[in-house]
């Protein structure tokens, strides 16, 4: 266990060079010292979003924004919203503040996951409001405020911004996993919330370049995206987001939870999605 320094990472240029950005919530895992979860590290890691921001990194070099969240999804899940609180893991089963929920809290994944995806605790304990409290805002509030920056920053040199929250799927379906246990997962899941967090335009372009690549792709088929592309996302006003959603077996061994030989090739096949959806984007920021 550790006490991360910060909770969010930028990686790019110092001021806004491309109407995209891209944000990768559950790549974290330096686990805070006042985690107090009875399962192992290992264990904790079934939440992650192994290795996403290493590979889209190289989209840095295009200009492009990448921030990173520095810690665990299991100790706080920045895909929710601050307020999405399950009250079956608070001391005295209330919550003072406003309280969001989303229905996460039905398979114990709100804000403060209370089960990994087979359903096993991560406690042996209730947690106290003031504990709670703390977490949002040592991780939640910081992250949000700097997605939301960067979008408006984006948005006030374009006058567009396109968003990419960037993460990953198991293989297959957990025994709590979205969809149904045990069922098979796509290459790619793109989520856009049924069209409404960004230009189905959008959506549609960024499948046609994936199909294009060989990969298998659905929309919105289990995963319409959550919070971070609900939150800031206005496509009326030019605000865009997309969720994408990458099959874990495309570059890496889930048990083992290392990289393998398909890891290279995807990040090359990513930066080539990148190099695709920048020409989108400035093409869409130059006719309006």
């Amino acid at each position: 266990m550790t006490n991360p320094t910060s909770p969010v990472h930028t990686y790019g240029p110092q001021a806004v060079v491309q109407p995209l950005l891209l944000d990768s919530p559950h790549s974290g895992h330096d686990f805070p010292a006042d985690f107090g979860a009875a399962a192992s590290e290992h264990a904790l890691r079934d939440g992650e979003d192994c290795f996403i921001d290493e590979l889209y990194q190289p989209a840095t070099e295009r200009g492009v924004w990448l921030l990173a969240a520095q810690f665990p999804r299991t100790y706080l899940d920045a895909n929710r919203h601050a307020g999405d609180i399950d009250l079956d893991l608070l001391e005295g089963g209330h919550w003072p503040h406003t309280h969001v929920p989303s229905g996460k809290a039905a398979i114990g994944k709100a804000l403060l996951w209370r089960t990994l995806d087979d359903g096993a605790p991560i406690y042996a304990r209730k947690l106290g409001i003031a504990e709670v409290r703390y977490r949002i805002e040592r991780c939640h509030t910081p992250y949000h405020r700097a997605l939301q920056e960067r979008i408006a920053a984006t948005q006030a040199r374009f006058g567009r911004s396109y968003h990419v929250n960037c993460h990953s799927i198991n293989a297959v379906a957990g025994t709590q996993g979205e969809g149904g246990a045990g069922r098979a997962r796509s290459d790619f899941v793109l989520g856009d919330r049924d069209g409404t967090s960004c230009d189905p335009a959008f959506t549609a372009f960024v499948r046609e370049v994936l199909v294009g690549m060989g990969y298998d792709v659905k929309v919105n088929d289990p995963f319409k995206g959550v919070e971070l592309v609900r939150a800031y996302a206005d496509p009326r006003a030019g605000r865009h987001s997309l969720q994408i959603e990458i099959n874990k077996r495309l570059y890496m061994d889930e048990a083992a939870r290392t990289r393998h030989a398909g890891f290279e090739a995807l990040q090359k096949n990513l930066l080539a999605l990148v190099d695709a959806l920048l020409d989108y984007t400035c093409s869409e920021v130059a006719r309006r």
